[in-house]
């Protein structure tokens, strides 16, 4: 099949060829995406040692990327429908190779935190363009199996960069930047051939909002920051810090109504089910990281283990690079997408409460049914969720859509881990024993959890009302 071939209407309802080829490709970026944010988590403790840093500070490693990711995600996905889906996709990818680069040969925290925050904004724009070029490249069931393909393999991302971080950790931390470097050299020689030269159409008619692009990202900003500083800060700082992020979405809400040609059209946000697939997949990411969070400073900290074990401990997340391609396709046949995500969020809960009652003693085989149902979580949820927010959405728009979720999914992340740390950090201050510390943030990503499977219950109900 010839590029020209991988354009044409025919190709688009099977995955075939340089088709499945390109699928490959698309889905190997949100795969480099899933394990640049999943590595950080096991070699967080060897970079605190070796550079010097404090807890606070070392969340901002992960903080700093989440905030750059979701501050620009929704620029970066309008960018896709403006300039074209494939030239934002290769020179995202470019950036990220020169960021990547950068972080390998930091030697100061600052240093790992500002190309961890560029690098994100990188994603940003790469994450919204391979979504979009995914949703336009197929259609029927061609499209729900590659959409599937898709977000299993980027979820797989989550839980296998657990071990591969670990693993590279062995070595040195600074290969927790090599190997995504490398990995997206060779993503970016395969993408130049690959990736349909129909999708750099631009769209000289869109403009970006910037005013909008500014308020939104500030409120986000400000949002984290808010929650992280709640339990070390004055309260003023934090009362302030939230009315600012409060303003700002107002600011932005005015905006997107004026504006001709909005970042947000605000009529999407009117989908009900598009915005409780969003809401569900935020909340999935603020369990997910929060819970990582903890999981890997309780391993390390207080049980002594290394990074090895720790990955090692953690592999069973991985099931759901098996499970979602293979059988939650299957189920949403059955099921519906709705449904099959519920499922998944209730796996989410059940993981964070059956850590609960750890101990410092805790064997393996205990810790072992909390970390499969959350990748049973990841394997169930995710795909359709990530379906759930592009469906029904006009092909022009699809860049948007991805941009809405991915930000809603980082930021979700972001406040997740910010909470959890917020817990920790009041344990400390209450003179808690350390493992009283760790159940007490363990309850951050619970809560998440438990609101997620509560609105994907009213998109159940209300879907079964309807029919």
């Amino acid at each position: 099949m010839t590029v020209q071939e991988l354009d044409s209407p025919a190709a688009a309802d099977r995955i075939r060829g340089r088709s499945l080829i390109a699928l490959a490709v698309l889905s190997g970026a949100m795969f480099l995406e899933g394990i640049d944010v999943a590595m950080f988590n096991v070699a967080l403790p060897q970079i605190r040692d070796d550079v010097g840093m404090s807890t606070g500070e070392l969340q901002w490693i992960m903080t700093s990327y989440v905030l750059g990711y979701g501050g620009f995600v929704l620029v970066g996905g309008r960018a896709a429908d403006l300039f074209g889906r494939r030239r934002v996709f290769l020179a995202a990818l470019l950036v990220f190779v020169a960021f990547s680069g950068l972080g390998a040969i930091a030697n100061e925290g600052w240093m790992l935190i500002a190309a961890r925050a560029i690098t994100g904004i990188a994603a940003a724009f790469m994450a919204p363009a391979s979504l979009s070029l995914v949703s336009t490249m197929f259609t029927g069931r061609a499209r729900e199996q590659a959409l599937m393909v898709f977000a299993g393999v980027g979820a797989g991302g989550f839980s296998i960069g657990l071990v591969l971080g670990g693993l590279l950790t062995l070595a040195g931390w600074r290969w927790v930047f090599i190997a995504p470097l490398a990995l997206s050299i060779v993503l970016l020689a395969f993408a130049l051939p690959l990736l349909p030269r129909g999708a750099d159409e631009r769209r000289p008619d869109l403009r970006v909002d910037w005013l909008g692009a500014a308020s939104v990202t500030g409120a986000l900003v400000a949002l984290v920051v808010g929650i992280e500083q709640a339990v070390h800060a004055h309260p003023l700082v934090t009362g302030g810090l939230l009315a600012v992020s409060a303003a700002l979405f107002v600011l932005f809400v005015r905006t997107e109504r004026r504006a001709p040609q909005p970042l947000v059209r605000l009529g999407l946000l009117r989908n009900a089910p598009l915005v409780r697939a969003n809401l569900g997949a935020g909340l999935l990411a603020a369990g997910f990281l929060g819970f990582q969070f903890v999981v890997v400073l309780y391993l390390q900290e207080l049980r002594g283990w290394g990074v090895l074990e720790t990955s090692l401990a953690m592999l069973v997340l991985g099931i759901d690079v098996i499970v979602a391609p293979v059988y939650t396709p299957k189920l949403i046949t059955r099921f519906g997408h709705v449904r099959v995500a519920l499922g998944g969020l209730i796996f989410a809960a059940l993981s964070y409460a059956l850590f609960l009652p750890v101990t410092e003693d805790w064997t393996y085989a205990a810790m072992f049914p909390s970390f499969l149902a959350l990748g049973l979580a990841f394997s169930f949820a995710y795909g359709p969720l990530t379906l759930g927010a592009t469906e029904g959405v006009a092909e022009d728009e699809q860049g948007l859509a991805g941009g809405v979720l991915y930000t809603v999914f980082q930021f979700g992340g972001a406040i997740g881990l910010s909470a959890a740390t917020a817990l920790l950090i009041l344990g400390e201050q209450l003179a808690w024993a350390p493992l009283e510390q760790y159940r007490l943030a363990v309850l951050a990503p619970l809560a998440f959890a438990v609101l997620a499977v509560v609105i994907a219950a009213t998109g159940v109900r209300r879907q079964a009302t309807v029919s």
